[in-house]
Order: structure tokens, then sequence, then C-alpha cells
């Protein structure tokens, strides 16, 4: 019935995700504010025809909300699906082989920004419920919380949290907001890494100086910034700044030897991503290093001339920005703290320095014994055959722990995306074939999780 419904409508849910799609909605760039209200607005109005009882855009001190519910029995479970849809700039857009904001479809999948992260995966659960109404097939109450700000720190999100708890009440949490191994090893994710982002400032003379008259005798600013950011980690990639891996959680043996067991091919992935070698902390597999281990990456750095052609400058200033993920019992304001005191403290005499926090989230892991995993996992056995392997993710999204904290709730973290997907590069997509087996399986899953 559900193939059915899909088939019968699958040129319909593409166009109008395109449509979404085509809302540049950046949230960290205020130039694109406009369009971040109108990706808000097309999802209230999608939300609407889907058969929500209710929609709303929800103000917010930065970008707005969209909730709706659909509430046909009080006495049924509640699921609470989370998504955003605001992106991330599609800089540098040079490297993309078709305009980012222009969707299209090559070799099954969907190229575009937002097409996996996260409007591809979001409108999935728009389309489940709107075949779940039209089939009459809702056998819980559902509500949508989707927001605008997540590629930006979800800071408005936990205000809104707070003063909602009412009208957030549920049984679970459902996200896809995540990837799977792949279509032949479905997995679900268990675990998030957190986040410290900040930015650094570096800076030396008064101003920009001529290289030539100046170059040897005053410190380079950048030349500086990179010296430090050298000694960051130690020959066997640890992190050095004092006290960053007091807390971390040590998996054990057995643990460790359940995450690498999970499907994975070392040189196919080296190939996937132009590399001759994989670099990372010693004594640790690729799986570990980028799901269960803290991480301090340079994501930017930027100082003097940058354009075309040459400019002979000694910079006044050098910035990077820098994040850090972090993995259970890690705080992220402690790590922020921790980095903020360190990089004060090797600061060579010849310049001065400072750093912004910029924002942060707390690491998370979700239970495998709740009756929402359980269903979950019928759902993929229903769809993809096969049962999905419970699987640790890199990546972050901090509001899974603020919800475990103010509202109680557990989370189920159902992605269908690859890691391939090139979310937050030039070129992200999201498989064609992934979209519509997430809309059956996000169906399945409330069919098992209804009969709890």
């Amino acid at each position: 019935m559900i193939k059915e419904y899909i088939s019968r409508n699958q040129d319909r849910f593409l166009s109008e995700l395109f449509d979404w799609l085509r809302i540049p909605s950046i949230s960290a760039d205020s130039n694109y504010k406009r369009d971040v209200r109108s990706a808000a607005e097309f999802l209230r109005d999608k939300l609407t025809d889907a058969g929500a009882d209710s929609v709303e855009i929800c103000e917010t001190e930065g970008n707005p909300i969209v909730y709706a519910e659909k509430v046909i029995d009080p006495s049924l479970p509640t699921v609470l699906v989370y998504g955003h849809y605001d992106v991330q700039p599609p800089d540098p857009v040079n490297l993309w082989n078709s305009p980012p904001f222009e969707p299209v479809i090559k070799d099954g999948k969907i190229y575009a920004r937002g097409a996996c992260d996260d409007k591809g995966q979001a409108y999935m659960h728009v389309k489940a419920f709107e075949a779940m109404s039209q089939l009459k097939l809702l056998n819980c109450n559902l509500k949508f919380m989707v927001e605008g700000e997540e590629e930006i720190g979800s800071d408005n999100l936990g205000i809104f949290v707070a003063k909602n708890k009412d009208k957030l009440r549920a049984d679970v949490i459902l996200i896809s907001d995540t990837g799977m191994i792949s279509l032949e090893n479905p997995s679900i994710t268990t675990g998030l890494r957190g986040l410290s982002y900040v930015e650094v400032e570096v800076t030396g003379p008064n101003r920009d100086l001529h290289s030539g008259v100046y170059g040897g005798a005053v410190a380079n600013p950048v030349n500086a910034l990179c010296q430090m950011i050298a000694s960051f980690h130690d020959e066997n990639g640890r992190v050095t700044i004092p006290g960053f891996y007091d807390k971390v959680e040590e998996l054990t043996a057995s643990e460790r030897a359940a995450i690498n067991k999970a499907p994975f091919d070392i040189n196919a992935y080296k190939r996937e991503l132009g590399i001759k070698e994989l670099k990372g902390e010693k004594d640790f597999s690729t799986l570990e290093r980028t799901g269960i281990r803290p991480t301090l990456d340079v994501n930017g750095i930027w100082g003097g001339y940058t354009g075309e052609g040459a400019k002979t400058v000694l910079p006044a200033k050098a910035f990077a920005k820098i994040s850090m993920r972090l993995v259970p019992n890690q705080v992220s304001t402690e790590i922020t703290a921790l980095f903020t005191k360190h990089f004060l403290s090797i600061i060579p005499p010849y310049v001065t320095a400072r750093v912004t926090p910029l924002h942060g989230g707390e690491p998370a892991v979700t239970s495998t014994d709740s009756a929402a995993y359980k269903a979950a996992s019928k759902a993929f056995e229903e769809i993809f055959g096969k049962t999905p392997i419970p699987m640790r993710d890199g990546g972050s999204i901090p509001i899974v722990a603020l919800f475990k904290k103010e509202l109680g709730l557990d989370t189920v973290l159902m992605g269908f995306g690859f890691d391939t997907d090139a979310i937050h590069s030039p070129n992200e997509h999201f498989g064609v074939k992934n979209f519509f087996l997430g809309i059956e399986t996000i169906v399945a899953f409330y069919k098992h999780f209804g009969k709890k």
C-alpha cells in the first residue's frame, strides 16, 4: 500500500523537494535571512497539506521554528520529529559541478546544497506523514519541530524547548539527520560526538607591512599562528591540551571489538577520498577515531592577502576557526575553557591573541533497549531485509543531549545518508533510492512503535 502510494506520487515528491532545495536558506549569512524565512514558510505549507491539525511559525530571537502536530488520540504514543531547514554555505561554489541551489539528478542522486543535510531527510518525514494520513494508517500522534539554526549552533532552540515543554510532550524524538553504512548494510546511529567551536585571532604589528622592508625583523602573525596550531597534536596524533582527555570515556576491549565488526573497506575509503594514507590517533582504528575518540581540527585559516596575483604583505592579523569533537563525559564549556587557557598560554611574546567561543554542544549515546529503538530496528528489517547495525557517528547534533536534559526524552536517529554524500562540501548529494526507502522505513517505524 505504501509502496504503491509512493510510486504513484514520486514525481510530485521530488518536485516539491526540489522547490525547497532551491531556497538558499543559509543561516550563517545574514544576507539570506529572507530566504531562511521562505524555507520555513514553504515547510509550514507542506505540513498543512500533509494533514497537520495545526501548523505555526514560532518566532525566536533568530530564525523561526516550524511547529506542527496531528493528535489522533491522546492515549496513543506521541512521536516528536526534529529536523532543520537551514543549510551550510555552498562555498567554494566554483567546485560544484552544478549550481548548488539548482537541484539536479545525476546517476540516481539528487545534487544540491541541503539534499542530504537536512532538507532531503527532513522531507522524508513530511511525505511519510502525508502517506499515513491519506491511507488512514496513523497509529501515533505526531509533532514536528523543525528549526532554522542547526548549522550555527541551535542557540534559540534551547530557549524554545525550555518554554514549551508541555507543547513538546512526547514519548520519543525521531531524527533523520545522520547516515547509515550502505543500502546493503543498514545501520542506526546510537552515539554522537559533542562540539566545541572557537575562532582565534593573532595580532602582530598595528598594520599590514611591506614584507621586503619589514620581513625578518617583525613577527608574522600567520607564521606564529601556524606554529601554535602545529603544537596541538603530538607525534601519536593525541591532542596536547592539558586536561583534554581527563573525562574521556574509555571503552572496553569487547565494546571496541563490536565497533570494528561493522563492514569497512579501508582501501575503498582511501580511494573515495583520493588519499594514499590515513592519519589519526595511534592505536585506534578508523571507525574508532571517527566515532569514539575526541578530535581537534582547523576548519579555516586566513590572514594577509589571498586574492589573485601577488601582494608582498606582512599581515597584521591571522585567524583560524577550530572545532573539537567531543565524546561522552566531555563537556563543551569545559573543553572550550581548557582550549582558551592553553592557547593563551603558548602565545609567543612578539604577538597577542584572543579566543572567541562560537558554539558548542554535548555528546550523546542512545539506548538500544528502548521500545523506540526496537521499533526502528524492526522497520529496517522489514524494508531492507536486514537487522541494522548500531553505530556511533562522528558528527554532532547537540540538541540530542538537550532533549534528554529538558524533555527527558530519548532520541532515535534513523539516518539514510552516506558518508560519501559530501555534506558541508561542494556537490552534496542524496540518493533518490535512499529518499524513497527512507519514507517507507519511517512509515514502518510508526507501525511497529504504535504497537508498544
